[in-house]
């Protein structure tokens, strides 16, 4: 899901009756070119800044140059006070497929667990992140294992229809590090987290949306 704020005037299937009405900033977009070659890609419309996950070539699956420019992304929107609101997505098609572990296997990067976790950096950027302002994560394909963490960092979550939530991470033995067991059980409560995070089934938007993962569901595209 890309959040696009021309597509017209709120309503209740859509996320931008969650976001105030602004004017597109004048500032002058990437190329197509650019963006292409951006792992993360920020926009400013009015108050509102969209960050956009863009490796869809491995379902935006992040890597520790990804995960550092998210952090940035994040740091730089709590950091400016004109910004009322971000809104987190991916790009292509999935929203985050969590850490890219062939960059792991290929030893590119190693993955440290801080013993710390509100000083150390996360794996994933800014999942440990805790925020002033309002943060949306609007929820395209797959939010799974480190996706779903990131995820859960937002405030709210609008899911497409075909969206799938899930900690797939527990099928490879890998385990959520940066504030899902926390979070999660908060959310939904410690049975339904329990059931995700030890089974590592998938979940539907529309299930999300009925035990409180996802706050509200919109046809696919129309984010």
């Amino acid at each position: 899901m890309q959040w696009n704020p021309s597509k017209g005037p709120c309503n209740k299937n859509s996320c931008r009756p969650l976001l105030t009405s602004s004017v597109l900033s004048k500032a002058p977009a990437p190329s197509s070119g650019q963006r292409d070659k951006m792992n993360v890609i920020t926009e400013r419309h009015g108050t509102i800044m969209t960050i956009g996950i863009n490796r869809p070539e491995v379902r935006n699956a992040v890597n520790a140059q990804t995960a550092s420019e998210l952090l940035q992304a994040f740091q730089s929107f709590e950091k400016d006070t004109s910004l009322t609101a971000a809104v987190l997505h991916g790009i292509g098609g999935n929203f985050c497929a969590g850490y890219d572990l062939k960059e792991v296997a290929q030893n590119q990067t190693s993955l440290s667990i801080g013993q710390d976790v509100t000083k150390n950096p996360s794996p994933m950027g800014p999942a440990r992140m805790q925020f002033s302002k309002p943060v949306i994560a609007a929820v395209s394909g797959y939010a799974v294992a480190g996706g779903l963490e990131l995820s859960l960092l937002a405030d709210l979550r609008v899911a497409e229809q075909s969206a799938i939530f899930g900690v797939f991470c527990r099928r490879f033995g890998v385990p959520l590090i940066d504030g899902g067991t926390v979070r999660l059980p908060q959310l939904i409560g410690l049975s339904r987290a329990l059931d995700l995070i030890l089974t590592g089934r998938s979940v539907g938007a529309q299930e999300a949306l009925e035990f409180g993962l996802a706050n509200r569901v919109v046809p696919d595209g129309q984010g």
